[in-house]
């Protein structure tokens, strides 16, 4: 049963990367934690100073016995399927890993009297915004089913919580990247397709090269920019967002991003000043539904919940990834 507090937190997909970022930081400020993770994308040895029950959130069995037998009154939804392209391939498994398995979860958390949550959304609900920059009230139209299916889980919270059920913060994420930097947890997902991992793996040599996807946009070096944002102030944002609704805040969506952007070659020489030598790369065509431009309005954050980033520093981000890409090489991982 529960500790004293009475309050426990219940972390859906909290063995992933972003997830056990955000169960680090709610341990190390006295939370009492349980992750949910199927461990299909997550790893039970990022799970630090928190309890693991391995099974899947749109398990309503499993899920409602977990919410009562911890007597959580929070949940922290990052469990979901994020890989554009296989939801574009495969859009059945995301409306279901991702919209169904939130409608299961939200289902159980109206019945065990759940009061708050945080939801993990994602810029993909904007898809290619004029101007190449969002504010939280931008018209969505996401252009693939993995941004479709957190709209709809959006959408999901909204009637819900309208409905008497609970309050929820919807952080909406913009590139992130980075690692935590006591270099404790970090990036480990196998055939990852976020640019600052990718490029740390070409600067190691685990890939043969970098593809730069389309060198002809209308940016400052024809290449795509993108709002990145640490990990480590991500979580932050997490924490911040559970004090906000603790005291009583009214359900919210919020951007999560540093409000400027940075471009692949930026990147990419960021990655190679980390390690010392330029990383392989190569130029191909542009990918469909890639936007030029893609950076967060991020005011909106910052005088919701008094969120100050730490890191937004593009340096600070590249030695973080690659210290922990350095990591799992010497593990042969």
């Amino acid at each position: 049963m529960s500790q004293s507090s009475g309050r426990t937190i219940l972390v859906t997909g909290g063995a992933g990367y972003i997830g056990s970022h955000v169960v680090l930081q709610l341990v190390e400020a006295g939370e009492r934690v349980v992750v949910l993770d199927d461990l299909s994308t997550g790893f039970r040895d990022a799970v630090i100073g928190a309890e693991l029950v391995v099974g899947n959130v749109g398990d309503q069995a499993l899920v409602a016995r977990v919410l009562r037998e911890h007597d959580v009154d929070t949940v922290m939804h990052f469990a979901a399927r994020t890989i554009v392209p296989e939801s574009v391939a495969d859009p059945l498994r995301y409306y279901g890993n991702n919209t169904c398995a939130t409608r299961n979860l939200l289902a159980c958390c109206k019945e065990a009297g759940v009061e708050q949550i945080v939801f993990s959304s994602t810029a993909a609900v904007y898809g290619i915004p004029e101007g190449g920059r969002a504010r939280e009230d931008t018209p969505t139209a996401p252009i693939n089913p993995y941004g479709t299916s957190k709209l709809m889980s959006e959408w999901m919270l909204r009637d819900v919580a309208a409905a008497g059920g609970p309050r929820y913060v919807a952080l909406r994420y913009f590139n992130v990247a980075g690692c935590d930097p006591a270099g404790r947890i970090g990036q480990s997902t196998k055939n990852a397709t976020l640019l600052l991992k990718v490029a740390c793996e070409a600067a190691l040599g685990k890939r043969p090269r970098l593809p730069i996807f389309g060198t002809d946009y209308d940016t400052p070096d024809g290449t795509g920019v993108r709002d990145y944002i640490h990990v480590d102030d991500l979580a932050r944002a997490h924490l911040e967002a559970l004090k906000y609704l603790r005291g009583g805040g009214a359900s919210t969506i919020l951007n999560c991003g540093y409000g400027h952007g940075y471009s692949v070659r930026e990147v990419l020489a960021a990655v190679g000043r980390a390690h010392g030598s330029p990383v392989p790369c190569v130029e191909e065509p542009r990918r469909a539904g890639d936007p030029p431009s893609l950076v967060a309005a991020a005011d909106k954050i910052r005088d919701t919940l008094g969120w100050q980033p730490r890191h937004d520093d593009l340096d600070f981000i590249a030695r973080t990834s690659l210290a922990w890409e350095r990591k799992l090489a010497a593990a042969g991982r």
